[in-house]
């Protein structure tokens, strides 16, 4: 199964660090990411998880959940989570699913469908596709997928700026240009016409071409 942007999110249930959950349940109204790994106790991951914890805060200003997976069972995340608070300084204080049977890592399209046998004999390199961020909408649709390679850790700070440009384009009929960031100027869709944007920005914008329409950001930004 391959996810492209837009797709619904597949629901399931798994076993967590924070114990069951009905994945759509669990998100309510709320945006979520999903970020997973391949295998417990890689160093890589390790950093990850340690900076999410750090960081959640800021996702919970911004009204999004955010989980974990790994291709290990839950009593394996728990011993982990005292190495990531001793070596990062923080524990991971949000829910971090415990992949053994493969379902979640299958359904999300990062292990092939026929994946089998005892997670605790697969080797980080077999798991490596199990390295994706997803960002799901309330509507539980997929709005960004990234993707990984077990040497490169991940931007979460990237993920953020991309958050609030999701909400902030879900909410008004706007566009964030390149290298956006919160409190800047930003492009008039292409679907709102000339005559539409007239009575949204009465104040007019600035368009260096016919199709660039800039103006300044709608409403607060989410970021301090």
């Amino acid at each position: 199964m391959t996810l492209q942007l837009g797709d619904t999110a597949p629901d399931f249930e798994a076993q967590t660090t924070a114990g069951p959950i009905r994945f759509y349940d669990w998100i309510g109204d709320s945006w979520a990411v999903l970020f997973s790994h391949p295998k417990d106790f890689t160093p890589v991951c390790t950093t990850e998880l340690g900076y999410m914890a750090k960081i959640k805060p800021e996702f919970d200003r911004r009204d999004v959940k955010i989980i974990g997976l790994s291709v290990d069972p839950v009593d394996r995340h728990s011993e982990w989570a005292r190495d990531i608070e001793e070596t990062q300084g923080h524990a991971p204080n949000y829910p971090v699913i415990g992949d053994a049977d493969f379902n979640v890592s299958k359904l999300y399209g990062m292990l092939p469908a026929d994946t089998s046998g005892d997670p605790a004999a697969r080797t980080p390199a077999e798991n490596q596709t199990v390295r994706n961020v997803f960002v799901i909408g309330p509507d539980k649709k997929i709005k960004l997928i990234l993707v990984y390679p077990m040497s490169t850790g991940r931007n979460f700070d990237e993920v953020l700026r991309v958050l609030d440009s999701l909400q902030l384009t879900a909410k008004h009929q706007v566009s964030t240009p390149v290298n956006w960031s919160p409190g800047e100027e930003v492009i008039i869709s292409g679907s709102v016409s000339d005559e539409q944007a007239k009575e949204i920005y009465p104040d007019g914008w600035r368009s260096p071409r016919p199709y660039i329409r800039i103006v300044p950001q709608p409403g607060e930004p989410v970021a301090s």
